[in-house]
């Protein structure tokens, strides 16, 4: 059976990777994506470096993986400048509470956000992933809606089992379902 051309190849796609326990989804995410033909620049926050190691992605995307802001960069450029001009889409999986509030807010303290404040008039796609009670949380809440205010397409999160045992909603989606979701959005941005 002929293998069905994806609409993905030669698309740049940067992930940024926040700080929950879904970044290990994350790493699904990029390999489904590679493997559609799709070039994979990986931005991690400090606190996904805790959680999963920077190698996972450059395996799976063969591409180098950044984490700072103080990186010396191999050929001068700004670097989170750089990054977001290079991306046709960005997907945040997962996207934390705390990078919501970023995002939503201009606050740029570390690589993720200050190149995410530089990608506004990208193609953005969020995949929240916390605790329920966070989820829910009013200020959580404020962010989500001025985030879908400004375009930024969120999906998710679902309900299932979180990492504190509790079934409730706010685990990220599926790399299944995000890869769907992003194969609307370049199907809008890179027509055939």
């Amino acid at each position: 059976m002929a293998k069905k051309k994806s609409n993905l190849n030669n698309v740049n796609i940067l992930l940024g990777v926040a700080g929950g326990i879904a970044a290990y989804k994350a790493v699904d995410l990029a390999s489904k994506l590679t493997a559609q033909g799709t070039k994979v620049t990986t931005v991690m926050t400090q606190a996904a470096c805790r959680l999963i190691q920077p190698k996972s992605f450059e395996a799976v995307t063969a591409s180098q993986v950044f984490t700072s802001l103080w990186t010396l960069p191999l050929n001068y450029k700004i670097e989170h400048v750089e990054l977001a001009e290079s991306a046709d889409l960005v997907v945040v999986a997962p996207a934390t509470a705390n990078i919501l509030a970023k995002i939503a807010n201009g606050i740029c303290d570390d690589l993720l956000s200050t190149t995410l404040a530089a990608c506004w008039k990208k193609p953005l796609l969020l995949a929240p992933a916390m605790n329920n009670n966070m989820w829910t949380n009013p200020a959580v809440q404020k962010n989500i809606k001025t985030l879908r205010q400004r375009n930024f397409q969120i999906i998710g999160p679902e309900t299932g089992r979180l990492a504190c045992g509790t079934e409730a909603i706010g685990r990220m989606a599926e790399p299944e379902k995000i890869l769907k979701a992003i194969e609307k959005i370049v199907a809008k941005i890179k027509p055939k």
